[in-house]
């Protein structure tokens, strides 16, 4: 079948694609810029169609020919999200019934119990995003899930952080709440078998995995898994949604934003009320994947640096999205840039393996107090601050997250090129870039833009420059000084 896959930049959609390749489906991925895939492995094998789902103008030639349609997007972290999902479900689903989609096939999450209570506004979304598809005409599968755990995903990068850095925390009541988490492995088994569900198949399903835990529980099978002492938790009422999410941005890498959805989520409780799935998908012969071998799973990925997709792949569709001006009066106005050189006494590759490896657990060469207070301050004003690392220690592709910036172009060998995703009052880039200048010597070459929003933009450019000497002077030093004693 020819499947069309939205949100193949984010954490489910980039993994569900190579899984349908796999099964032998043709795969047209609708991404709002076709170079944000450029480098994913599966990329020459699928079709990429540059669309953009509040733009309904750009879908029918996206929607061409196609048997079954995923819908995997969402607003979150974003301002107004509600209505940003219901106007992109609503022209989602329009523009499959003009198609003649056979199938549409939906991720979404629970659905709490009338006794508890009005949904947050994330699981409020999320619900309505269903029906919006179910109503389309054209039959559909919602799969609701809680809690997904696999490498890089939300919920386990959180659980991962919370149980790791705090041997002991005050927590809210709702750690004491019943979760039916599910393995990432079964959340994309389902997806590819909804793909062949007969055309009177149009309902909801619950999904879930074999364990029905409480938050609380998962942090103490979570340390037990990772070879943690037990921790000591103690939960106590003061601690609101709102202030959780923030006791969650400041621990762990997943900014407020963000956070705070999840958490409204699990002031609910997550747990499946049918299995009937499995009368279209069965079962695999040795059952669901358990918590602590989707843990198990997640953590050998991390270590082994096998991470395929995270959570931070995906950016929403108010991010910056323009590429750096070639020419400084392009934007109109002041353009202010650093710029730095370096002789290395050693040959381009291995200036190049230097350059690549930047962010994450490596650093930024140069001053990390000035960068981690840098990040600690974007978190403050609701950031997504440094500790969003990076996928690969080694190998960095367009399009993903490296701490707080985003990878925009990197010619291999040649150039690196990162946009801000730091607040700001303007758009930044950081551009590093390696030139041969023979006899197995290169340069290195590092250039800082800033493209200032008015009077606070100038004044920021104005309070960071005397730093610059010491921070990107001192990154381009340290970096040139690295290839130099890298060995051939």
């Amino acid at each position: 079948m020819r499947c069309l896959v939205t949100g193949a930049t984010g954490y489910i959609g980039g993994r569900l694609a190579p899984r349908l390749l796999a099964e032998g489906h043709t795969v047209r991925c609708l991404a709002r810029k076709a170079g944000r895939l450029r480098d994913v492995p599966w990329a020459a094998e699928a079709e990429i169609a540059e669309g953009d789902l509040s733009r309904p103008e750009t879908l029918p030639a996206a929607f061409e020919g196609v048997d079954v349609a995923y819908y995997l997007v969402h607003s979150l972290g974003q301002r107004g999200f509600e209505a940003a999902d219901r106007e992109a479900a609503t022209n989602f689903a329009e523009a499959a019934r003009a198609a003649g989609v056979r199938r549409i096939v939906y991720l979404g999450g629970p659905e709490p119990a009338e006794r508890e209570g009005l949904p947050s506004a994330h699981l409020r979304s999320r619900a309505e995003v269903g029906r919006i598809l179910l109503d389309s005409g054209v039959p559909t599968v919602v799969l609701r899930a809680a809690v997904i755990i696999g490498s890089g995903s939300a919920s386990f990068e959180m659980l991962r952080h919370l149980t790791e850095r705090l041997p002991a925390m005050v927590t809210p009541r709702w750690v004491r709440n019943r979760i039916q988490p599910i393995a990432v492995r079964d959340v994309l088994r389902y997806l590819v078998g909804c793909a062949s569900l007969p055309p009177d198949v149009n309902r909801g399903f619950d999904i879930g995995g074999p364990d029905v835990l409480t938050f609380a529980q998962m942090m103490q099978r979570y340390a037990r898994v990772a070879g943690l002492r037990r921790r000591l938790i103690l939960p106590v009422r003061p601690l609101t949604p709102s202030l959780s999410s923030h006791w969650v941005g400041l621990i762990t890498p997943v900014p407020n934003a963000i956070a705070r959805p999840l958490v409204e989520s699990l002031v609910h409780e997550a747990v499946a009320h049918e299995h009937d799935i499995a009368r279209y998908v069965p079962d695999p012969p040795e059952g669901l994947t358990g918590f602590d071998q989707a843990v198990a799973l997640a953590l050998a990925k991390v270590r082994d640096a096998q991470v395929e997709t995270r959570w931070s792949n995906a950016s929403g569709p108010d991010a910056p999205a323009e590429p750096l001006p070639s020419d400084p009066h392009w934007s109109g106005g002041t353009t202010y840039t650093d710029l730095r050189e370096r002789a290395v006494d050693a040959p381009p590759a291995a200036l190049w393996r230097v350059i690549e490896g930047v962010g994450g657990e490596h650093g930024w060469y140069s001053f990390p107090l000035a960068w981690s207070v840098r990040g600690w301050l974007d978190r403050l004003v609701g950031g997504v601050g440094l500790r969003r690392g990076r996928r690969d220690p080694h190998r960095l592709q367009v399009g993903e997250a490296l701490d707080f910036w985003r990878v925009e172009e990197i010619v291999p060998g040649e150039l690196l090129r990162l946009r801000a995703e730091m607040r700001l009052p303007g758009r930044a880039w950081l551009e590093m870039r390696a030139e041969s200048t023979g006899e197995g010597r290169s340069r290195y070459v590092q250039r800082a833009v800033f493209l200032p929003h008015g009077l606070p933009g100038h004044l920021y450019w104005a309070s960071v420059a005397p730093f610059h000497a010491v921070v990107f002077g001192g990154m381009a030093r340290n970096i040139a000084r690295g290839a130099e004693q890298t060995p051939p």
